[in-house]
């Protein structure tokens, strides 16, 4: 008993924990979701805050609980009933499950505090997971090695030849050396070699290409676009050409994915953007996203985190538990990923070693999202106060008629940096234009002093707005 209440003072809803001041049978999918996740506790008779409320019918309820879990979904609970000062409440106690459970032929997941239902291309990823399979490892059918490009399996030998990861292949056919990278079932193809070398996966799968988009003021305003479509191959070196040759304001000299020239952006940083897309996405969903702006590039791709890891977790060394392994694999022998779960300190390092921005990494639309930005002195030296591209303007001659001589040369690089991306923080800012924190924080107190900044929002989630009255 003491460890229930302990438990409630100190932990509020979470992954494992809901609150509930009443029971409804609706309050079957939680535990469905639980059950399908990592298991957990749910408390009927307490508020979000953990509160006791009493249950007058709590002894129906026990009774109840326990035959209507297992009626509609065969699986058993620990339901016990607790007594704190005289008021009564009840904690259901929900074990993981190795196999699928579903509610009256629906599927629930429980996803951080949030219960959800599995549908399409997550219902798929869960049934396969459950199976102990996953997406890349299932035979791919209507597949054989005259599906497999040449080309790009002899281009992907040769990137692997500088790491020495690759198993000895020398004298084996392409089907052996498939078989040796882990892409064959018996005599049939795993979809992770389509994905991988297909000559033309979009026969088997929709939406493997990458789009990238070439954009002015925001999203509405597209310039022009290109689609990269085939292999992962193919893909990872014809983005880079495109990249270079089309979406870059100043394009670099490319050998590999080694940086000959500076650039807007660092290429260890755009080469993992692209890797981790490219193996952590969602094959049956949407297209890869590239979104170039005067002052910032972002890439997205379909799948959400795995279960347990935040967007915090990226910034720092974490477990790599990618959504497709036999193609992760596959690119770690190739020589394309150094270490699994580094990918993204890579791009964010990659940055803070060039002065740039941190990134920033967000889950949205189903996807993940990493964006760069260019550095304050990158913005003056081309002159870009406006996203368009003929809308550059010199310093000192916009942000409003008012800027002129009566900033600082900081203070206008504040203006500029956040009128390109407004939820700019105080330590992106402080990193961007050099000089701390503190100082960044004064300048911006006299800038909405001065009437130039004010702030839409809270302190997280809100946003600086350019006053050019």
């Amino acid at each position: 008993m003491d460890k229930v209440k302990n438990s409630m003072t100190s932990s509020p809803e979470s992954q494992n924990t809901e609150f509930k001041k009443s029971w409804h049978d609706d309050y079957l999918k939680w535990v469905c979701g639980f059950a399908n996740a990592i298991g957990g506790i749910i408390y009927i008779g307490r508020d979000n805050t953990g509160k006791v409320v009493h249950l007058p019918d709590y002894a129906k309820l026990m009774e109840d609980i326990p035959n209507k879990i297992r009626n509609a979904m065969g699986i058993i609970c620990d339901v016990q009933l607790h007594d704190e000062k005289g008021k009564k409440f009840i904690s259901i106690k929900v074990n993981p499950y190795s196999v699928p459970v579903s509610l009256r032929g629906r599927y629930y997941y429980r996803s951080g505090s949030t219960k959800m239902e599995l549908t399409g291309v997550e219902l798929n990823e869960f049934l396969l997971k459950k199976a102990g399979k996953t997406w890349d490892d299932i035979v791919e059918e209507g597949a054989s090695i005259k599906d497999i490009d040449e080309k790009s399996l002899t281009k992907f030998i040769e990137d692997s030849s500088e790491k020495g990861r690759m198993p000895a292949i020398k004298g084996l056919s392409h089907f052996q050396i498939l078989e040796k990278l882990k892409l064959t079932d018996g005599r049939k193809l795993k979809r992770a070699a389509i994905i991988l070398f297909g000559k033309d996966p979009m026969r088997f799968y929709p939406n493997i290409q990458v789009k990238i988009g070439r954009f002015g003021k925001d999203s509405a305003d597209l310039k022009f676009h290109e689609i990269v479509e085939g292999n992962l191959i193919h893909m990872l070196h014809e983005v880079q050409v495109q990249l270079n040759y089309k979406f870059l304001t100043r394009p670099v000299t490319f050998e590999g994915f080694q940086r000959i020239e500076n650039d807007m952006y660092p290429i260890p940083a755009l080469r993992e953007m692209l890797l981790n897309a490219l193996v952590h996405r969602t094959y049956m969903g949407a297209t890869i996203q590239m979104r170039v702006y005067d002052n910032r590039l972002s890439i997205w791709n379909e799948g959400t985190l795995p279960t347990g890891i935040s967007l915090e977790d990226l910034k720092k060394e974490h477990s790599s538990r990618p959504r497709n392994p036999i193609i992760a694999n596959a690119c770690f022998l190739g020589g394309y990923i150094d270490t699994w779960g580094r990918g993204t300190l890579k791009i964010i390092n990659s940055c803070k070693d060039v002065g740039l921005p941190e990134p920033e990494i967000k889950e949205t639309n189903g996807g993940v999202e990493v964006t760069l930005f260019v550095s304050a002195e990158q913005m003056i030296s081309e002159g870009i106060t406006e996203t368009s591209g003929k809308g550059r303007e010199k310093v000192g001659e916009k942000v409003g008629e008012k800027v002129g001589e009566s900033l600082t040369d900081n203070q206008k690089k504040i203006i500029y940096i956040l009128s390109q991306n407004p939820r700019a923080s105080a330590k992106q800012l402080a990193e961007s234009i050099g000089i701390s924190q503190r100082k960044i924080e004064e300048n911006i107190r006299k800038l909405k002093e001065k009437s130039f900044l004010k702030r839409v929002g809270s302190a997280k989630s809100g946003h600086w707005e350019i006053i050019d009255d």
